[in-house]
């Protein structure tokens, strides 16, 4: 049985599960007992993977930046003592998942530590403690976009911003796609931002594998319970359920929706409920960014939320923006490039969407790829500094102490994984 089998991680007092300690042939070995997964051999130029210790008290959990994994899991800033570096630890009581947390769980760290390359989140080391699973990662200093869009740019960040944003998950996207997988996950708060202009694509527990028994499949039938939170961002295809199935063209649609996303503040489909989300979703209703040339004429820029879904942007942001919106003037305007990017991500059929490879040939991408990182800390503020005045106490399961347990005078942010 697997050490990352995560009914043995609940039975390990601090087990490291750092891939230093794995040789090749015990990597095909592992995947050869786990027939869904493929090993990925590390791609050139990609981002310097730095091996952190796995003894909890090395770590000085500092102040809690966010929350995801439908809220089980609770991101901390922390110091890496021995070294002084800022790192991300991620805790997950395992003793409170479910037997399809505990798979998506395993199923990250697996692939996370075989994916290497720069547009994608990178796990330095990943442990364990009584039933506590420690996941040290890089610190991303600007959080994630949809973090970016709820305290910066409430009402849409500008087309350059956009552009380089974008540029960054596409590329993470097409390593996926040219290595058999398909994200199924892709949305503002899995786009991470680093200090220095490193874009980097997470999200990846809803990950599938097109590579099984060494055959590539060309259609998907596995359709995962997701939650409710990221049916806006699905396309029409993975939520129908049908005989056709879905391919890796499913996450072309998610980007088109995420660039609506970044240019308006606010995901399409929000303000509706389930059920018209997927009716007009499945009618293949047309939605473009908002600007001055494309908005309907009369028609509300903005309303009330009243759906049960959650836009990605936090659920603050329904009470406190939304308001003040429905009275600032909207003059932004965007080019015919992005337009025809939307609208080719947004295509009802998948065979007339692009591929990742494809799309990062379009000419919106065309100004990014003569830029660099420091382009795009350019279009940026400066990243928000934490209080670190009071530090926090180590999560402990034993003593009944819930990982995320903070002082209410704490601000948590959007860092979603």
């Amino acid at each position: 049985m697997s050490c990352l089998d995560c009914s043995c991680i609940l039975r390990t007092r601090v087990e490291s599960i750092r891939p230093e300690k794995q040789s090749e042939s015990n990597i095909h070995q592992y995947l050869a007992d786990e027939p869904d997964l493929l090993w990925i051999p590390p791609s050139p130029g990609g981002r310097e993977i730095t091996f952190c210790s796995s003894n909890v008290s090395h770590y000085e959990l500092q102040v809690e930046i966010g929350r995801g994994f439908n809220n089980l899991t609770s991101v901390y800033l922390a110091r890496h003592m021995p070294t002084g570096s800022q790192v991300a630890v991620r805790i997950t009581d395992l003793e409170r998942c479910s037997e399809d947390h505990l798979k998506a769980l395993q199923n990250e760290v697996v692939l996370s530590h075989f994916f290497q390359h720069p547009n994608v989140m990178t796990l330095w080391t990943v442990f364990t403690a009584g039933s506590l699973l420690w996941v040290i990662s890089p610190f991303m200093a600007y959080s994630s976009a949809s973090h970016l869009l709820k305290n910066y740019f409430p009402q849409g960040m500008s087309e350059a911003l956009i552009r380089n944003i974008l540029f960054g998950a596409v590329r993470g996207l097409n390593y996926m796609h040219q290595n058999g997988f398909i994200h199924r996950n892709i949305k503002a708060s899995h786009i991470l931002i680093s200090g220095d202009g490193l874009v980097s694509l997470s999200g990846l527990n809803n990950l599938y594998s097109l590579v099984n028994s060494g055959q590539r499949s060309k259609i998907v039938y596995d359709f995962p319970q997701f939650n409710t939170s990221v049916l806006p961002w699905l396309s029409p295809e993975l939520l129908r359920q049908d005989l056709y199935g879905y391919n890796v063209k499913s996450d072309i649609y998610s980007v088109g929706i995420t660039a609506c996303e970044l240019a308006n503040g606010h995901v399409p489909f929000q303000d509706m409920p389930c059920t018209q989300m997927l009716l007009q979703k499945l009618k293949g209703s047309s939605y473009c960014s908002w600007d001055i040339n494309t908005f309907p004429h009369g028609e509300s820029r903005m309303k009330n939320s009243r759906s049960c879904i959650d836009s990605g942007i936090g659920e603050s942001m329904t009470h406190t923006m939304t308001s003040e919106r429905l009275h600032v003037p909207f003059s932004k305007t965007f080019s015919p490039a992005f337009h025809n990017l939307v609208e080719l991500c947004l295509q009802q059929d998948p065979e007339k969407r692009p591929s990742a490879s494809s799309l990062l040939s379009h000419t919106f991408f065309r100004q990014v790829k003569e830029q660099t990182k420091s382009s795009l800390l350019s279009l940026l503020p400066p990243p928000a500094q934490y209080n670190k005045s009071q530090f926090l106490a180590l999560p402990s399961a034993e003593v009944g102490t819930e990982p995320g347990c903070i002082s209410q005078n704490e601000r948590v942010t959007e860092w979603e994984f």
